[in-house]
């Protein structure tokens, strides 16, 4: 059984990591002079056993939330707008850091561990047991935006009502008469790609078409693999008339396939993204795609985290999203629909 944080001392995570207890107050402290496999093993120790750290209990908050995200992405910078808005309004301030691997994390974490903050924010990252466990022994408020894998039942999750807005991406496309409908998927250990695909395979049973697995193709949320996916799919002999693309950025990947084998946008192709970032609408023709509430889902996790990180919320919050109509969808014109009916 867990002991309760009142009870445990430093003695007591100093016996379970097998170090002194001058090297548990230096991982505390997050002094630099503590071998990395030793700092895992006290943390981890920390995690398991509940220990508080005094220091983040104080009257006066720190006024900065940390932001940690895997890049600099057009999704992640929407959320950062977001959040630094709400901070800046409640005289707070936004500490974002951007990580693309294991090493990252390790310094962010130190660099935590050394400093106050009022909570963290983690933007679609997944973050390994032993960083979690890392992080827990901060004892610090978590509020996670978009989960990548699955997530811990114990932190507050937002997240955008993915499955209803694949579907209806593809049934916006069905009902303009498209029937060779195409997807090119995120990243398929992330459940908001796995929601999208889903609700694309619903709509489709829906209109009572068959699922076929050539017009599925595996992306990553970023621009090259929708690019490749989408030369893929318009090499078939009998090529998608439109395409839902995961993410506005992979959408462009396919406005770029499109250009290269001479097609029309929405005359020969109609295409779909999800996200709703600025450049939806300024690319040409402007982006018919899924909105994202990211503004609101920015606030949301900022707010939390300014209340101390207790808003009443149950552990996973759902926000719909919204089918936003532009220029790169149009109705399949009856010569093409004539002509694949007799293809």
């Amino acid at each position: 059984m867990t002991a309760s944080p009142q009870r445990v001392t430093m003695a007591a995570i100093a016996a379970a990591a097998e170090v002194s207890v001058p090297t548990v107050s230096k991982v505390l402290n997050g002094r630099g002079d503590v071998a990395a496999e030793t700092r895992t093993r006290v943390e981890s120790a920390l995690g398991e056993l509940g220990y508080a750290r005094n220091y983040r209990r104080k009257t006066q908050p720190a006024r900065i939330i940390d932001l940690l995200c895997h890049e600099l992405s057009p999704w992640a910078a929407e959320i950062i707008s977001g959040a630094s808005a709400v901070a800046l309004a409640a005289k707070s301030r936004i500490a974002v850091t951007a990580v693309s691997d294991d090493a990252g994390v390790d310094l962010w974490l130190k660099s935590l561990a050394a400093s106050r903050t009022d909570g963290v924010i983690l933007v679609l990252t997944e973050l390994s047991p032993p960083h979690r466990n890392r992080l827990a022994a901060l004892q610090v408020p978590v509020v996670i935006v978009d989960p990548v894998g699955r997530p811990d039942p114990e932190v507050l999750t937002i997240g955008a009502a993915n499955w209803a807005g694949g579907l209806a991406a593809t049934e916006h496309l069905l009902r303009l008469g498209h029937r060779r409908v195409a997807t090119i998927t995120g990243s398929p250990a992330v459940p908001c790609s796995q929601a999208r695909l889903d609700g694309y395979r619903a709509a489709l049973e829906r209109a009572e078409i068959d699922f076929d697995p050539d017009l599925v193709k595996t992306g990553d949320f970023h621009y090259q693999s929708a690019l490749a996916a989408a030369l893929e799919l318009l090499r078939l002999p009998d090529r998608p008339t439109a395409i839902f693309a995961a993410s506005d950025v992979q959408a462009m990947g396919v406005y770029e396939a499109a250009r290269q084998n001479g097609l029309r946008l929405p005359e020969d192709l109609s295409v779909v993204g999800f996200d709703d970032v600025p450049m939806a609408q300024w690319v040409s023709p402007p982006l018919t795609t899924l909105r994202q509430p990211l503004a609101e889902m920015a606030t949301l996790a900022t707010k939390t985290l300014l209340a101390g990180g207790t808003m009443g919320l149950q552990n996973r919050v759902e926000l719909a999203t919204t089918l936003v109509v532009r220029s790169s969808t149009q109705a399949l014109s009856r010569s093409a629909a004539r002509k694949r009916s007799r293809a």
